[in-house]
């Protein structure tokens, strides 16, 4: 008996259909929200007592940590003067550069105005100590070449403040918890790279290079604020115990001061991250005005310069392949590129295009002396596959010789009625080839035509011939 449908009851089973799709696919999504919040939370595997312990025994920079930290800073010094990464890393793994910076953070976080005071203090022992070592290396004048590893610390950028973000919050993540992780500690030691920008900074003072110097110290303080913000954000998220006065008054003196300060480090850090993030957008901008320049001019450009404060663009041109037309338009559409109020300098000579003919013609010049070499190459490879035939013939013939005397000396042994022996080459021709044959004369004291046959037998095994004569007196 077949059931009757009409189009309400498909309407209510498709409807009853989707209500349990949804529900289904929330439950899914509930669950998978639940997984990934028991997946990164971190809060009950931290240990905030221990945690603040770690941090301020941190801290002091003296006795055995203030010797570790200057002959870190020695041997990163060494690393950087011969561009050897390898080496700086050694350094930054034995280095204490990160517990003041680290007290900084987590002093704000929990109003410890006592550590907060010491964390400053330590911090400018640690800088101080890190500049004159860095300073009496660079001091010598064996050792005050600007190397690329040196120069690559002399500004940040917006990478550098992303690596210094990630690496506090790891490196305090890490120390957070019950069991710690040296592993990561040593890794975020390398990452966030303290060192490097204060020996640079010694460089800069060595060498009287305050570009170099102001440079790398701005890099070191955007790190250790961003380090120290990392630590402040993870100290408040993990909700640590705050330091508890006696008196209420100096207690909330203490909460707003360090309010305060907690508000001017995170305004100062937005601010920079900001001013480093539209440099570097700046930058990129340029650098895709120029390739597009080239790209559409076929422009010789062998040099650029892009200035962001002046908000300047110099390219230096190899002949004059730009004319003012040209750079009136490029000119113009220097702001559909990202690149407001900007200028747009273009260095070119018309002596230029002498110069480059010039490398043309050494260019050409250069090109017949390597088919001269390359003939003459072939000229020497045919002598010396001719030197190796030869060769090979020569070899040849010197296996076809008889070694009579060895062979005489040892028939006399062999054979003691032989009294001499001789031997020649006989040629024979049947008018077709000619064929070499070997002849000996043998002289026996008494003639025996055993022996005789037995010697030919041996001369034909000892020389591995075949045709050999053998006449007997």
């Amino acid at each position: 008996m077949e059931k009757n449908t009409t189009p309400e009851n498909n309407e209510d089973h498709l409807e009853n259909k989707k209500k349990e799709v949804q529900k289904e696919f929330k439950g899914f999504f509930t669950a998978f929200i639940d997984f990934l919040i028991n997946l990164l939370d971190i809060r009950e595997e931290t240990n905030k007592e221990v945690t603040i312990e770690k941090i301020k025994a941190g801290i002091p920079v003296k006795s055995h940590n203030a010797w570790v930290l200057i002959f870190s800073i020695f041997i990163a010094s060494i690393g950087l003067n011969v561009s050897s990464t390898a080496v700086v890393i050694g350094a930054m793994l034995v280095s204490p550069l990160m517990g003041p910076i680290l007290g900084l953070g987590l002093s704000i976080g929990i109003n410890d105005i006592d550590t907060l005071r010491r964390s400053l203090v330590n911090l400018g022992v640690m800088v101080g100590l890190s500049i004159t070592t860095s300073f009496l290396f660079f001091s010598i004048p064996l050792f005050q070449e600007a190397t690329p590893e040196i120069i690559a610390r002399t500004a940040p950028d917006v990478r550098d403040v992303l690596i210094a973000l990630a690496g506090g919050l790891a490196l305090i993540i890490a120390l957070s918890r019950r069991t710690e992780m040296t592993n990561t500690i040593a890794g975020i030691a390398i990452a966030t790279a303290l060192m490097p920008p204060l020996c640079t900074a010694g460089f800069g003072l060595a060498t009287w290079n305050l570009e170099f110097f102001f440079g790398a110290m701005f890099l070191f303080i955007i790190n250790a604020i961003f380090i120290a913000l990392a630590t402040f954000a993870v100290v408040k998220f993990l909700r640590f115990p705050m330091v508890r006065y006696i008196n209420q008054t100096k207690r909330k003196r203490i909460a707003q001061l360090a309010g305060f300060i907690a508000t001017l480090i995170i305004s100062f850090s937005i601010y920079q991250f900001y001013l480093l993030f539209k440099e570097n957008q700046y930058k990129l901008n340029a650098e895709h005005f120029i390739n597009k320049l080239q790209e559409k001019t076929n422009a010789g450009i062998i040099n650029t310069f892009i200035d962001y404060d002046k908000k300047n663009i110099k390219i230096v041109v190899l002949g004059t392949n730009i004319d003012k037309t040209q750079k009136t338009m490029w000119s113009n559409k220097m702001e559909e590129y990202g690149l407001p109020n900007s200028t747009l300098q273009i260095q070119q000579d018309d002596k230029s295009s002498l110069l480059e003919d010039e490398i043309n013609m050494i260019k050409n010049s250069y090109l017949k002396n390597q088919n001269l070499i390359a003939n003459k190459d072939e000229i020497i490879q045919q002598k010396e596959a001719l030197l190796i035939e030869k060769e090979t013939q020569l070899q040849h013939i010197l296996k076809q010789q008889i070694p009579f005397i060895q062979i005489s000396q040892e028939a006399k042994i062999i054979y003691s009625d032989l009294e001499k022996i001789s031997f020649a080459n006989k040629l024979e021709t049947n008018f077709k080839t000619v064929d070499t044959i070997v002849v000996f004369e043998a002289t026996w004291k008494l003639k025996n035509i055993q022996k005789e046959t037995q010697l030919k037998q041996w001369l034909q095994a000892r020389l591995n011939k075949t045709k050999i004569e053998l006449i007997n007196y």
